[in-house]
């Protein structure tokens, strides 16, 4: 069910998109069977309707059709104009035309429309999913979580770690998982969060041991120390220096761990040349559903960050 409901690139290049997209007789098979395929929108003209590459041939989506929403006015311009240059998924309303030519007419709303019915509809809390960063802004990150349907994961529940801005931890394009939260069927909105897929404090120490020396990035600063992260779900503390500033990458000296404390003490060695990109996410869970999270250790002095996934019948 979910595969064919994928955030909008993760068909475009796959065998039976391709296929799919070769010949007319495919294309009818395609439309017959209300399949999702995808193309590149190669154009947004002055009535905003959009120009579709569909293997050798090309299509239109006429304006009402570029986005659940547009045609009742809910849903902004801007999410037809963002499509150019990239991928976007459709089902095919009619094929007319010989076969060496055929006019193509497309529809993107109706396949979310089907992504909402058959996918997104059936979503549970604590369920994980794929997603795809679509654009950052200050306060979270917006993310496709299948044809083109938009979420958003606010930046307090990208990591453990805080951070200042998205950008720190993603790159638009780039493919993640989320946890659902909560999902309304009748306003087409799935609520997300993802911090919980990174790992749970000991996941993550247990990575490292007193006498490494690591990189890290300077997350907080007070008089007593800097918090400097390890990985998104994991910080040490160090001594207190001047010179160094949030967002600063600097390589440390683990000193010692103390699980049942949640600390590890840290000693900055050096100032390192900061990163064009973020750090690649290692995830702990991709898959499955969650019932609850809890970050700190069972025998921990500390409560820690715990999330429950609520069923979605009590709400």
């Amino acid at each position: 069910m979910m595969q064919s409901y994928l955030p909008e690139g993760s068909l475009l290049n796959t065998p039976e998109n391709l296929v799919y997209c070769a010949s007319r007789k495919n294309l009818i098979e395609a439309m017959e069977t209300g399949r999702v395929l995808e193309g590149k929108a190669i154009l947004c003209d002055r009535e905003h309707d959009l120009i579709v590459k569909v293997g050798d041939f090309t299509g239109l989506i006429p304006r009402t059709e570029g986005a659940l929403g547009i045609a009742e006015g809910t849903t902004r311009e801007i999410a037809l104009l963002s499509r150019v240059g990239k991928p976007i998924a459709f089902t095919i309303e009619a094929v007319e035309g010989p076969e060496s030519a055929p006019s193509l007419l497309l529809s993107r709303r109706r396949a979310q429309q089907a992504a909402l019915d058959r996918y997104i509809s059936r979503l549970q809390p604590g369920m994980v999913i794929p997603a795809a960063v679509t654009h950052l802004e200050p306060f979270g990150a917006f993310v496709d979580v299948g044809c083109g349907i938009p979420s958003m994961l606010g930046v307090e529940t990208i990591s453990v770690s805080r951070i200042p801005h998205p950008d720190q931890r993603f790159t638009p394009g780039q493919s993640i998982f989320a946890a659902v939260t909560e999902v309304n069927p009748e306003l087409g909105r799935v609520s997300l969060t993802h911090k919980e897929l990174l790992g749970t404090w000991s996941e993550n120490a247990d990575r490292f041991s007193a006498g490494m020396t690591v990189p890290g990035t300077v997350r907080g600063i007070k008089d007593y120390g800097l918090f400097i992260e390890l990985t998104p779900n994991l910080s040490g503390l160090a001594e207190y220096r001047g010179d160094l500033k949030i967002g600063d990458r600097v390589s440390v000296y683990i000193k010692v761990i103390i699980p049942e404390r949640m600390k590890i003490k840290l000693v900055v060695i050096d100032k390192l040349p900061p990163e064009e990109a973020p750090d690649t996410l290692e995830y702990f869970i991709r898959s499955g559903r969650m019932t609850r999270w809890q970050y700190a250790p069972e025998d921990c002095e500390k409560a820690g960050t715990e999330t429950v996934f609520i069923p979605a019948a009590t709400f």
